[in-house]
């Protein structure tokens, strides 16, 4: 569903996966149910933990995920349990954008315009090593939705906003080492991390290597442009 509640719907019942933080500060993982879906959120149903409105949490129909966040809260009791209205998170693609009828698929919103974020985004695994310098710990990750200019860390326990971390990784021969910081935090799910101390050279060539990697998304964004 929208924010203003008017994106088209169709009745589907999807069996989903679900994670995230419930309200007992305990990490979560289940199957559940999506209903009443549209290209911007859905109904989900059957949930066993406890969330409320703000929290973010991940959904995976196939082999497809999204960030989502909970936008309303009903306790429904028998079958149905915990039922949650999520809607994506900004940036995020549709899972179940290929069961939707035609006509609802016709409502896909345009990407909005956002001049902060001046790199295509690649849905892409990639390779990373971050370290928390004030413990000195390695975090050898496979990182999502990156961009010359950050990306997304899958993990249970977040680290706070605002953490500095040292990145490491590989542009084809090249090793690459810099700073980063924890831009955005969501428990049982992820967090955001830009790449602070990356020069804009380096953050070009990056950009040019995930192109390059991941082609067809780069293709899509200039057809879209043009």
């Amino acid at each position: 569903m929208s924010a203003s509640g008017a994106a088209p719907r169709a009745t589907l019942d999807l069996r989903v996966r679900v994670w995230g933080m419930g309200a007992d500060n305990q990490p979560f993982h289940q199957n559940a149910n999506a209903q009443n879906v549209s290209v911007t959120g859905a109904c989900i149903c059957g949930l066993e933990h406890e969330l409320k409105v703000g929290d973010v949490i991940g959904v995976q129909y196939g082999t497809k995920k999204a960030r989502c966040k909970v936008v309303w809260v009903m306790e429904a009791g028998g079958l149905k349990k915990t039922q949650v209205g999520v809607q994506l998170v900004v940036d995020q693609e549709c899972p179940w954008l290929s069961q939707l009828p035609a006509e609802v698929q016709s409502n896909l919103p345009a990407p909005a315009p956002d001049n902060r974020r001046r790199f295509q985004r690649h849905r892409i695994s990639f390779p990373f090593e971050f370290r928390d310098e004030r413990v000195n710990t390695p975090m050898r990750v496979n990182a999502t939705d990156i961009s010359g200019n950050g990306c997304y860390v899958e993990t249970v326990m977040p680290l706070p906003v605002s953490t500095v971390l040292r990145v490491d990784f590989w542009i084809d021969q090249e090793h690459v080492s810099a700073s980063a910081t924890v831009r955005t935090r969501d428990p049982g799910v992820g967090m955001g991390i830009e790449f602070t101390g990356l020069p804009e050279d380096s953050k070009r060539r990056f950009q040019a290597h995930l192109d390059k990697v991941d082609p067809g998304i780069s293709m899509k964004g200039r057809s879209a442009s043009e």
